[in-house]
C-alpha cells in the first residue's frame, strides 16, 4: 500500500487546518491536518521543520505540499510534509505576528524600558553593511550635523542566510566597548523578506542587551520590524536615525550665543550688585573701624578741649573780675588807704601797742607815728580827751 500509494499519487497539496499539534525531542513535528470533512495525520522532519520561517500552532489555516504515504506501524495513511505555509497571511508576515506577540509578552516592548538619548553624544556606533548606501548617509549627516562626535562602525551583512546572527553579534561588539553614548542600526529598504534579519528574535535581543541606547533607522517610514519595536527609539529612514542622535551644531551655536548673552547680563548684573553691597559693607565697616572710632574721639576730645579752654578762661576772666572787686573793696578797706587820707597809726615805742584811747600814753612817752609814706618818731607832749559828738 506505501508503494504503490508513494508510486502513483505522489506529493500533493493539501489545505487544512493544524489541530494536535506535537513537538517531539528529536525535532520532529506531528500534527492532524483536517477540514470540515475529514482529517489525516502528517509529520513535518526536522530538516524540513527548520526552514520554516514561522512557527506552526493549532488553528492555523495552511496549505502542504507533502508525500502521500502509510505508516506501516500502524497502518495509518499519513502525509508526509515538505513544504508548509500559512493559508491566507504570507509566512513572513505571521512569522513576525508570532515574534512581536511573544517578545511583547515577556516586556521587550515596554515604554519604561525605553532609554533616552544623551544631548551632546561624544561617540556613535553604528551597526550597518560597510558599502551600503544607508551608512553613507549616516556619514554624511554626522559630518554635517555635528563632526565633533566619533563615528564607530561594527559591520555586517543586512540581508540573507545568518544574517540575523551577524547582526547580533555587531551588537554585542559594541554593548563590550566603553565611551559608546548610543547605536545606530541602520539599512535601506526592501522586501519583508529582505529585512526577515530584522525581524528575528537574536536582533531583538542583542537590542535589548545593548549598554547604550539603540536608535533604527531600517528600511522606509512604512516597514516596522520587531528591530523597531525592541530600539530605544524608531526613526523611519536611517537619515532620519543619525539626525534624531546627533544634535544640529548651527542650532547649538545659537543656543550657546543666546545663553552667553543671558550669563553675561546675569554677570553684569551680579557683579554692580556685588560692587554695591561691597561698597555699603566697606562704609559699614569703616564706620566700625579702630581708627574710625578713635578719629571720632580725637574730634570729640578736640571739641571738649576747646571748649574746656573757653570755659577755663571764662572762669579765670569771672574770677579775675572778682578778684578786682574785691581787690577794689579791700583796698578800699586798707589802712594804707587810709593813711593816705591823711591819717596815721599810733604805736608806743616802747612795746608797738597801738594807741587807741586817752589813757595808752602820757606825756613824756614816746610814740611812732606810721603815716602813708613814712615813719615818724615823736614824743608825747601832753594828753587831751576828746568830746564825742
Amino acid at each position: 500500500m506505501r508503494a504503490l500509494l508513494e508510486e502513483r499519487v505522489g506529493r500533493l497539496w493539501v489545505a487544512g487546518e493544524i489541530s494536535n499539534l506535537h513537538r517531539a525531542g528529536s525535532g520532529h513535528i506531528y500534527f492532524t491536518l483536517k477540514d470540515e470533512r475529514g482529517q489525516v495525520r502528517a509529520a513535518l522532519f526536522r530538516s524540513a521543520a527548520r526552514r520554516l520561517a514561522f512557527e506552526p500552532e493549532n488553528g492555523l489555516e495552511v496549505i502542504v505540499y507533502a508525500d502521500v504515504t502509510v505508516y506501516e506501524a500502524r497502518g495509518d495513511l499519513q502525509l508526509v510534509v515538505r513544504e508548509l505555509e500559512p493559508r491566507g497571511a504570507g509566512a513572513l508576515q505571521l512569522a513576525f505576528e508570532q515574534l512581536r506577540r511573544r517578545l511583547e509578552a515577556e516586556g521587550l516592548f515596554d515604554a519604561a524600558r525605553k532609554r533616552g538619548l544623551p544631548r551632546l553624544p561624544a561617540c556613535l556606533g553604528v551597526v550597518a553593511s560597510p558599502t551600503s548606501a544607508a551608512l553613507r548617509d549616516v556619514l554624511q549627516i554626522a559630518a554635517r550635523r555635528f563632526p565633533a562626535a566619533r563615528i564607530l562602525i561594527s559591520p555586517t551583512r543586512v540581508q540573507g542566510e545568518g544574517a540575523e546572527l551577524e547582526i547580533a553579534a555587531a551588537l554585542d561588539l559594541l554593548a563590550e566597548r566603553d565611551g559608546i553614548d548610543a547605536v545606530l542600526l541602520v539599512r535601506g529598504g526592501g522586501s519583508l523578506e529582505d529585512l526577515r534579519a530584522f525581524n528575528s528574535e537574536a536582533v531583538a535581543r542583542a537590542i535589548v542587551r545593548s549598554r547604550a541606547p539603540v536608535v533604527t533607522g531600517v528600511g522606509h517610514e512604512v516597514d516596522v520590524t520587531i528591530a523597531d519595536l525592541a530600539a530605544d527609539l524608531r526613526a523611519p529612514t536611517p537619515s532620519a536615525a543619525a539626525e534624531l542622535a546627533l544634535p544640529d551644531r548651527a542650532v547649538l551655536w545659537t543656543l550657546l550665543a543666546r545663553d552667553f548673552q543671558r550669563a553675561r547680563r546675569a554677570l553684569a548684573g551680579y557683579t554692580s550688585e556685588a560692587a554695591a553691597r561691597l561698597a555699603r559693607e566697606r562704609d559699614a565697616l569703616r564706620a566700625l573701624a579702630p581708627t574710625a572710632r578713635l578719629l571720632a574721639r580725637r574730634e570729640r576730645l578736640a571739641a571738649g578741649s576747646h571748649a574746656l579752654a573757653r570755659a577755663a578762661r571764662a572762669r579765670l576772666e569771672r574770677a579775675r573780675a572778682g578778684v578786682a572787686e574785691l581787690a577794689g573793696r579791700l583796698e578800699s578797706l586798707s589802712p594804707l588807704a587810709v593813711l593816705a587820707r591823711g591819717y596815721a597809726i599810733v604805736r608806743r615805742s616802747s612795746d608797738g601797742a597801738i594807741v587807741r584811747r586817752v589813757g595808752d600814753v602820757g606825756p613824756g612817752d614816746r610814740v611812732s607815728l606810721r603815716v602813708a609814706e613814712a615813719e615818724l618818731e615823736a614824743a608825747v607832749h601832753s594828753v587831751r580827751a576828746l568830746r564825742r559828738a
